[in-house]
């Protein structure tokens, strides 16, 4: 078997193309909660703590200088963890919400298809056919 007929027959594979659609949605799917997290909801936490910017918090560690060395300041940038931290949390929570929502929807449409459809009336020939019956069981 060629190698075109061998990728050919890896790529039409279903979980291959299932796999590539979920990518492709993911990515989508991140640039609207990236866009919910960044632009909806951490202005109204920025409003809230103050204007306090987390990325711009840091500590600078100097060494002691010995001699005619100038020292390097080490700086920790610990605000960047702090708004990786919050901007997670925040999308962790709007998945977890989002997942929420389309489980209640899909227990509504389990609930509305295990409800079984009343029986159709009789029709009139067996409405009939059902009255002759009952005079002929009290004529017994």
């Amino acid at each position: 078997m060629s190698i075109v007929k061998e990728f050919k027959a890896f790529v039409q594979r279903g979980n291959v193309v299932d796999m590539a659609i979920g990518v492709i949605m993911g990515g989508a799917f991140g640039k609207i909660v990236n866009s919910l997290v960044t632009d909806v909801l951490t202005p109204p936490l920025g409003y809230v703590t103050g204007g306090v910017d987390f990325k711009q918090l840091s500590a600078k560690l100097t060494p002691p200088a010995i001699g005619d060395a100038v020292p390097t300041a080490v700086e920790i940038k610990f605000g960047l963890f702090l708004q990786a931290t919050f901007d997670f949390l925040i999308i962790a929570f709007c998945v977890f919400m989002i997942v929420k929502l389309m489980n209640n929807m899909k227990q509504k449409d389990e609930a509305k298809a295990a409800v079984p459809a009343a029986p159709p009336e009789p029709s009139p020939q067996e409405k009939l056919l059902t009255e002759i019956r009952d005079l002929l069981k009290a004529r017994a």
